[in-house]
Formats: C-alpha cells, sequence, structure tokens
C-alpha cells in the first residue's frame, strides 16, 4: 500500500529484456534507505519488488503482464521515474490510498500553465473514467491528486508547484501517457451494489 506522495525521482540505468519480461536498474537515493530484498516499491505507481540492491540503486523484475498495462513497457535508459517505498503502519497517510495496482493509462490531452501551477486534462477508456469523479483522488503516474473537472470525455487535474519540481508531471507534455490508478474506494463500492443491482433488475 502506498500514499502517493512521490518520495524521489529515480532514473532507469538500464533495462534487459528477459523471457517475456525484463529486469529493470533504476538509480535512486532517498529510496534505499532501509529498503530490502522483497521490499516493495511503486515505480512510477506500480507495485514491484525489489530483487538487488547496489550503492546507487536498486533491481526490479517486471513481468509481461505490466509491461502491457503499464508504461513501463516503454521506459528506456535515461528516463526519470517516480519512486515511493510502501507504507508503513503508523505512518501519516498524508495523499490517499494507493495500491500500487495500475488499472490502464490516460493521455494528456492538454497542458496548461495556470498561476504559478499547471492544469493537465486527460482522456482515458471509458470503463475507467467511469470511477472517477470530481474532487475524488486518483494517481497519475503514482502522484496522488485531486480531480479538479470531470465530464464525459475525461478529468483534469491542478498541479502545484511542489508537485512540478519534485515529480516527473513538471516535465508532462501532450500526447504522453501515464499511469493512472482510479480510487481504490469506487472499485470496492461498485463491487459491493452489485449484486443488489442485478437484484433489482431481475424483479
Amino acid at each position: 500500500m502506498f500514499t502517493g506522495l512521490v518520495e524521489e525521482v529515480g532514473t532507469v540505468a538500464a533495462v534487459a529484456p528477459g523471457s517475456g519480461g525484463a529486469r529493470v536498474r533504476i538509480r535512486a537515493d532517498r529510496v534505499l534507505r532501509g529498503l530490502a530484498i522483497g521490499d516493495s516499491i511503486a515505480v512510477d505507481g506500480a507495485c514491484l519488488t525489489a530483487v538487488a540492491l547496489h550503492d546507487d540503486g536498486f533491481e526490479l523484475d517486471v513481468v509481461a503482464e505490466t509491461l502491457r498495462r503499464t508504461v513501463l513497457g516503454s521506459r528506456v535508459s535515461g528516463d526519470r521515474v517516480n519512486l515511493e517505498r510502501a507504507l508503513r503502519a503508523g505512518d501519516r497517510l498524508g495523499g490517499h490510498l494507493v495500491q500500487g495496482h495500475v488499472d490502464g493509462t490516460a493521455i494528456i490531452a492538454t497542458v496548461a500553465d495556470e498561476a504559478q501551477g499547471r492544469r493537465l486534462t486527460f482522456t482515458t477508456a471509458p470503463e475507467l473514467l467511469r470511477y472517477v469523479v470530481a474532487k475524488g483522488s486518483v494517481a497519475i503516474d503514482g502522484v496522488s491528486l485531486t480531480v479538479a473537472a470531470r465530464d464525459d470525455t475525461g478529468f483534469e487535474v491542478a498541479l502545484i508547484p511542489h508537485t512540478l519540481g519534485e515529480t516527473t508531471l513538471g516535465a508532462a507534455r501532450e500526447g504522453q501517457v501515464v499511469n493512472l490508478e482510479v480510487d481504490l474506494v469506487a472499485k470496492y463500492v461498485e463491487a459491493l451494489v452489485a449484486p443488489y443491482r442485478s437484484a433489482e433488475r431481475d424483479t
């Protein structure tokens, strides 16, 4: 479990394709503190497992399913990625509950400066957009954000200067594909009420 509060922006050092997946090495500093082999770490919002540690970073095994469903399949050496270690019991929950289970991807439709911040609009598949509500939460490339507006075609978020400076979203550009995790609560609510809605239709 994560919070969507990025601890550090790391750099992809190497990507070595394997049988159906890839071994990815990431250069980092801050997230190495206390990190052990087997620990979970979110990379651009995708929960992965550290399988090797180095003085200047760590390695991950990324399976084919993750490569298909997230933007990690397009990452190459030199790319910057958002990093967050798993939430510990007793930690402050400053963002929102993020599982690190990426639901799919979204496309940045527009990028517009707004005072000292920036407003981004996104389009995504209808089956994901249904879980997005105005003033609700989403995780974009692992960054916890509040939905500023939403319509039938997509949604908007407003980025403050801190987010622009401390995450990869500061370099976001139109047409860029990003990882999207919708609000965990929305998915559970739908699953809980689905049997009752089905029963109502059958009566």
